[in-house]
C-alpha cells in the first residue's frame, strides 16, 4: 500500500490533506482514484494512519482517516548522527543509507579536518537538497518518520547537546579497547533510549577534538581493527545499535 507524508497541520477532523509534488505523483504516476486506500504518515510525530482517498483536485488530495496504525516501522531507540562534513556526494550517501536504517536527526558538523566547506549562501540549498534525499529514502524504506537534516554546527554545539542523550558514542580510529558493544550493553533496554553518534570527516577527528568531546561526556569507541571511510562508519554504527536494541 502506498505511503504519503503530511505535516501535523494537514491532519484535522478525521481528514488528511496531501499537497505539493505528491499530488502529481498520485494522479499522473500512480494513477490512484477516489476510493482507494493509502497510508498517511504524520511526519512530525511518526504516526501512521490507514486512509481512503475522498477527493482528488488539481492542487490537493483529500483523504478520510480510517484508523491509527498500531504497528510502526520506527525503532525503539532514537539515534542522532553528528557527521563531520565530508564531500557533497558522500554526505548524500550517508543521509540516504542512515535514513533507511533508522536515524532520527542528522547534524552536519564543521570540524578542523573537513575538506568540504559550506558558506551561508550554499548551506540553505544543500540542506533543502539533503532533506529531499532523506524524504525519498524514508518513503522507499517505508518509515513513519522523515529524519531532520539540521544546519551545520560546530564542536561546541555537540558538547552542549551531550546531556540530552543517554549516551554519545564517539567513533575514533585510535581507540583500541573500548568497543561499541561494551558501551551499548551498559544501557538498559527501555523504549525511547536516545543515542548520539559522532563521526569524523575524511581526515578524521583531531586529538584535541576527541579530548574535548570526552571531557564533555562522550564515550570513545573503536569500530574494529580496520579503518572505515567517513561514509561507511555511520552505517556500521547504526547497524550495530539496531542489532543490539531490535534484533
Amino acid at each position: 500500500m502506498y505511503k504519503f507524508f503530511v505535516a501535523d497541520n494537514q491532519i484535522k477532523n478525521g481528514e488528511a490533506k496531501i499537497i505539493g509534488e505528491d499530488v502529481k505523483h498520485i494522479k499522473d504516476v500512480l494513477r490512484l482514484n477516489v476510493g482507494e486506500d493509502i497510508i498517511i504518515c504524520n511526519k512530525n510525530l511518526g504516526i501512521s494512519y490507514s486512509a481512503n482517498i475522498a477527493n482528488i483536485s488539481k492542487d490537493e488530495v483529500i483523504c478520510n482517516i480510517i484508523n491509527k496504525n498500531e504497528i510502526t516501522t520506527e525503532p525503539r531507540v532514537n539515534i542522532d548522527i553528528y557527521q563531520g562534513l565530508p564531500k557533497s556526494d558522500k554526505m548524500e550517501y550517508i543521509i540516504q543509507k542512515t535514513t533507511e536504517i533508522a536515524v532520527k536527526n542528522i547534524y552536519p558538523v564543521a570540524l578542523e579536518r573537513c575538506i568540504a566547506k559550506l558558506d551561508k549562501k550554499d548551506e540553505n540549498k544543500k540542506i533543502l537538497r539533503w532533506q529531499k534525499i532523506a524524504e525519498a529514502a524514508a518513503k522507499q524504506s517505508k518509515r513513519d518518520f522523515i529524519p531532520q537534516i539540521h544546519n551545520v554546527i560546530n564542536l561546541e554545539n555537540i558538547c552542549k547537546n551531550i546531556p540530552n542523550y543517554d549516551i554519545i558514542l564517539l567513533a575514533y580510529e585510535n581507540e583500541e579497547s573500548n568497543t561499541i558493544k561494551t558501551e551499548l550493553q551498559k544501557i538498559e533496554k527501555d523504549d525511547n533510549i536516545s543515542i548520539g553518534v559522532v563521526i569524523g570527516p575524511e581526515g578524521g577527528l583531531t586529538e584535541k577534538e576527541v579530548n574535548t568531546l570526552i571531557t564533555a561526556g562522550a564515550k570513545c569507541i573503536t569500530l574494529g581493527k580496520r579503518i572505515l571511510r567517513a561514509e561507511t562508519a555511520p552505517i556500521v554504527v547504526l547497524s550495530d545499535i539496531i542489532y543490539e536494541f531490535e534484533l
